[in-house]
């Protein structure tokens, strides 16, 4: 008796789960925000960077990837950043530059995946997903946006509701003037829980708790199923999540930086990506055709803009073997306890 085929669960969804910064965008998506208002980013960013220890010295503890959001709160409550609103933020999206071959990549990888099924005989489709510590109503504004079934992001609030509202009859509906508020956020740990979300199907079903524990076979898209794309060392702990349950780690670096192309060969020998590539996603790059680790080369890590860079940016080397995880690497380890692993 021939033996039967295991059923369909309706169709196999595919993800590819994208970072933002240096990894959609060659730099950070807050430019052109700085540029609109002519606050000096350089300044911003280093005053950001001393928060954390500033605050510790007064016995605070902050968090080192979204302690920005609040520094960019001040900067509106001081006038600097005067009136700046959700819809400006989505409207100052529009000025991110992206990486060469965006949008067109998203929906060209799309129809790619859903071809490939048909020539298969097999029902599949591909979801695209952006998951970034950035703003999200910017990542709203851009091109990319359309391309995309789900955004996670940092976010404000305009009006927050006032102690008692409940207890009110009729709240005043006033104009949005602009953002007093952290409404969400997003760091390099929290993007664990949005991996789950994804593959437990709470996107698409809020009726099904990110903590509750899902049978694999039940769940939405597999881990297996999976690809992150992200562009450094912040994004270990997603890295390690899908690594540890099957799915695939793909890093990428800006294509004129030497020190991101050397950031991303250690988290190869590392074992942290299954391979990496430049944030080139043009037609004639290599980034979208990437073909399956090769056995390690040896010796110095090629320099960009030589052939032998390019052969090991087309053929990742395999990881080493006698590397250990770190603690950033643990906690995405620890975040799959979180959410019902």
């Amino acid at each position: 008796m021939q033996p039967q085929e295991p059923a369909l669960r309706g169709s196999h969804v595919l993800a590819c789960v994208w970072d933002f910064d240096k990894t959609l965008c060659p730099g950070y998506m807050q430019t052109p925000l700085f540029k609109a208002f002519g606050v000096d980013e350089e300044l911003f960013w280093k005053e950001t960077n001393q928060l954390p220890a500033f605050y510790a010295r007064k016995g605070i503890r902050t968090s080192k990837d979204s302690v920005y959001l609040n520094h960019l709160l001040s900067y509106v409550k001081s006038g600097a950043m005067k009136g700046l609103t959700n819809q400006r933020l989505r409207e100052l999206g529009g000025d991110i530059a992206l990486c060469p071959g965006l949008p067109d990549f998203f929906p060209a990888l799309k129809d790619f995946v859903r071809e490939l099924g048909r020539k298969h005989n097999v029902e599949v489709a591909l979801e695209h997903y952006v998951i970034s510590t950035g703003l999200a109503e910017m990542i709203r504004g851009t091109s990319l946006a359309p391309h995309v079934d789900g955004i996670y992001g940092c976010e404000f609030l305009e009006h927050p509701l006032p102690p008692h509202f409940t207890r009110q009859d009729e709240l005043s509906l006033e104009l949005p003037t602009e953002i007093t508020q952290v409404a969400a956020m997003v760091d390099n740990t929290i993007k664990t829980r949005f991996l789950f979300e994804i593959n437990k199907g709470s996107n698409k079903n809020p009726e099904i708790d990110v903590n509750a524990v899902v049978r694999t076979e039940d769940r939405r898209v597999p881990f297996e199923n999976m690809i992150y794309v992200a562009d450094g060392p912040s994004d270990v702990p997603v890295f390690s999540l899908l690594r540890k349950n099957g799915g695939k780690a793909f890093a990428v670096y800006v294509p004129e930086s030497e020190a991101e192309f050397a950031q991303n060969d250690a988290l190869l020998q590392a074992g942290r990506v299954h391979g990496y590539g430049p944030c080139d996603y043009a037609a004639a790059s290599f980034t979208p055709e990437v073909d399956p680790p090769r056995p390690r080369e040896h010796g110095r890590a090629p320099r960009p803009g030589t052939a032998a860079f390019r052969r090991r940016a087309c053929h990742p080397s395999a990881p080493s073997p006698a590397c250990r995880p770190d603690a950033s690497a643990e906690a995405g380890t620890q975040q799959g306890h979180l959410f019902g692993e």
